[in-house]
């Protein structure tokens, strides 16, 4: 109605506006908004509108060499074992190990852009590797964020994943890292196979030179004597004295018979004295050439006996030598290693790192976890005062 003036009620408070009520909201809750919704608020909006996606490349495999001979503990490995795998944790684990190496690294820094695949303008800047030229220990710690080698001791299965801002990317290294571990596996193979070998093939050279050393000094001894075989030369020389001694045995029975019978002038006596003289310088001398003198046939049977026998004793240490080498290669042939690969790399095709939701709900925890440690605290301490 007009002209009527409503009574003014003095006793009702006015209403705060509704920005004041907020202030006052805001200072009250000060410490959890500034404790937990705040970073939380960050942390997602950093997540959903700037983090870069990351795609996941996996590849298994394992080493094994061809006289395996570890006992499996069960369940997969003794299925691999069945199939002729197994366990070779020192060869596997030092392939791990070479792969998240300095020397990884550096490799792929030079032959594969590895700097490059993460140091590029379509991650964003907390994800991305910030210097386009990083140091080797900035390079490989930012690897080891990315690059992952996990050893599993109850299969001997090997898993390596590789996280990169492109698909192409994290394929590649993949099939690189591989490369690498069977680049790797082949160079300790060389090298066992050289440490393994190269003491027998000296020993087999060392009875090799001994040996043709010794035939040397046999030919030596041949010229110098003029005789091919000492030994049959001797046998030859003593039949001829043991003939010369039959012989002479007999003309002198024959000589002793005569001289009962005839005189000692006659012509027929005197021809066989004669006959005996000769037999008995004969007798005399071969004997003398057999063992008589220093360069008597026998002292030349002894040196040669000798270099003969120790031909025989370095023959024997040849074929010792090398029927060590044979063993010596073929033991390393067998201890050979080699990489099967179990699961080839993969090509992704969906993101699934980073693992937003994950991560925001865990920071989330934490933050509250905190929160409410300080809270409890500083009521505690509060009350305390009181």
């Amino acid at each position: 109605m007009q002209g009527i003036i409503e009574p003014v009620d003095l006793d009702k408070p006015d209403r705060p506006p509704v920005w004041e009520k907020s202030a006052q909201w805001v200072w009250r809750n000060r410490v959890f908004l500034t404790v937990v919704v705040i970073p939380s608020l960050l942390l997602a909006a950093y997540l959903f509108l700037v983090a870069s996606d990351q795609y996941e490349s996996e590849a298994h495999f394992f080493v094994r060499s061809a006289d395996q001979s570890s006992t499996p503990t069960g369940g997969v490995s003794q299925v691999l074992s069945l199939a002729g795998g197994g366990q070779n944790q020192n060869e596997a684990m030092s392939v791990a190990d070479y792969l998240t190496s300095h020397d990884a690294v550096q490799t792929l820094r030079r032959e594969d852009r590895l700097v490059q695949r993460y140091h590029t303008p379509k991650a964003d800047i907390v994800s991305r590797l910030w210097s386009a030229d990083p140091t080797p220990e900035s390079l490989l710690k930012y690897y080891r964020s990315q690059i992952s080698v996990q050893y599993n001791t109850d299969t001997g299965i090997t898993v390596l994943t590789v996280h990169a801002f492109t698909p192409t990317d994290s394929y590649q290294l993949a099939r690189k890292l591989l490369q690498l571990g069977e680049a790797r596996v082949n160079e300790l193979n060389s090298r066992s196979y050289a440490d393994a070998v190269t003491l027998s093939q000296k020993q087999l050279t060392a009875a090799e030179e001994a040996l043709a050393a010794n035939q040397e000094r046999m030919m030596s001894f041949r010229q110098s004597r003029s005789d091919i075989d000492p030994t049959a030369s001797g046998q030859a020389q003593l039949g001829l004295v043991t003939a010369l001694r039959q012989q002479l045995a007999v003309a002198q029975a024959q000589l002793s018979a005569m001289a009962g019978s005839i005189y000692p002038s006659s012509p027929q006596y005197r021809a066989l004295s004669a006959r005996v003289a000769a037999l008995r310088a004969q007798v005399a001398t071969q004997s003398a050439r057999l063992a008589g003198t220093d360069n008597a046939i026998a002292a030349d049977i002894g040196g040669y006996e000798s270099l003969k026998l120790r031909q025989q004793f370095l023959a024997k240490r040849y074929e010792a030598a090398a029927a060590a080498l044979q063993r010596a290669r073929e033991q390393a042939v067998r201890q050979q290693l080699y990489v099967i690969r179990v699961v080839d790399a993969n090509m992704p095709v969906k993101s699934l790192f980073p693992q937003r939701g994950r991560i925001l709900l865990t920071a989330v925890v934490a933050l509250m976890l905190i929160y409410s440690i300080g809270w409890l605290i500083a009521a505690g301490v509060k009350e305390h005062a009181a």
